[in-house]
């Protein structure tokens, strides 16, 4: 599915042709991603798919073996504090000094950043109730996620980047942080880049979706395209059939005899043409969920 920028403005990030590899083990393969300003931006695949590699490449964290990222048109390995100066960062370790209390991580932090709004700040250390004298390691795995999360936004960045953020987290912290903070960040026109295994919480805050398999990107466009272009059609024939006909568009097929049900992406309208077009009847043609459309593609 083509994925043209949705306006003139230069994208935040962009990725091109990017490969990295481990040992043997090749973590991201020929991959490129486009990212543009604004909105909330969802990455999506499953374990060891390359989702924090990527999202270490955009850090700064490794440098490119081969291709070529962009972060605000820089090349983050090179520019690190013109780059890094304007992110927020989330990861799915949480990982923060033990030994510091709340007052002083705000204040260490602080530190690294110009842009950083103390009164904001404050704000934020109030919505997420920490008590500023209450030291790192005492902290539960919710308390931490709010801690790390008012440390990455009080800067006000441009690119908020949250590794899996709701990893281990109970649902009550998972609505703060998919819920009312992302959707406040990507309306103050700034831009969320969202990796997740958690399909159902992508498609409730995403705008756009990227697909990533096996280290390549097989699929991105806006959350909207794809809920529209991918359906599930049940079609009937008038006759029994020992494999389903072929229909264009097709990602997997099941059923048996006369009655096949399709997991399809393309046009709704097409599709039914192309059904027709086989000599079939649709009797059943509905939404998919991300989840659905996800595992579909993998296995296609």
């Amino acid at each position: 599915m083509s994925d043209p920028f949705p306006s003139a403005t230069p994208p935040l990030v962009e990725v091109l042709r990017l490969t990295r590899q481990f040992d043997s083990k090749v973590a991201l393969n020929d991959l490129s991603l486009v990212v543009p300003r604004g909105g909330v931006f969802g990455l999506i695949g499953g374990n060891g798919a390359g989702k924090t590699t990527l999202i270490r490449h955009l850090l700064g964290m490794l440098q490119a073996q081969s291709g070529s990222v962009r972060v605000f048109g820089l090349d983050p390995v090179d520019f690190p504090v013109e780059v890094l100066g304007r992110i927020g960062y989330l990861s799915e370790d949480r990982d923060l000094p033990n030994w510091m209390r709340i007052h002083e991580l705000m204040r260490y932090t602080q530190a690294f950043y110009p842009n950083w709004d103390p009164k904001y700040a404050e704000e934020l250390r109030e919505a997420f109730d920490l008590d500023p004298k209450a030291k790192v390691k005492s902290l539960s795995r919710g308390q931490r996620a709010r801690a790390g999360l008012l440390v990455a936004l009080a800067h006000r960045p441009d690119l908020l980047v949250l590794d899996e953020p709701s990893s281990g987290l109970d649902p009550v912290v998972r609505r703060d942080i998919l819920g009312a903070i992302i959707r406040t960040i990507a309306d103050e026109g700034r831009t969320v880049f969202f990796s997740s295994h958690l399909l159902d919480e992508v498609e409730r805050v995403a705008d756009r979706v990227a697909i990533i398999h096996q280290g390549r990107i097989i699929l991105t466009a806006s959350m909207d395209e794809i809920k529209e272009t991918h359906r599930r059609m049940t079609l009937r024939f008038q006759q029994t059939m020992s494999q389903a006909p072929a229909l264009v568009g097709t990602l997997t097929c099941e059923g048996g005899g006369a009655e096949w049900t399709y997991v399809c992406s393309g046009e709704p309208a097409q599709l039914r043409r192309a059904a027709e077009a086989i000599g079939a009847t649709v009797v059943d043609d509905s939404a998919l969920s991300l989840d659905e459309i996800f595992v579909s593609r993998i296995q296609s």
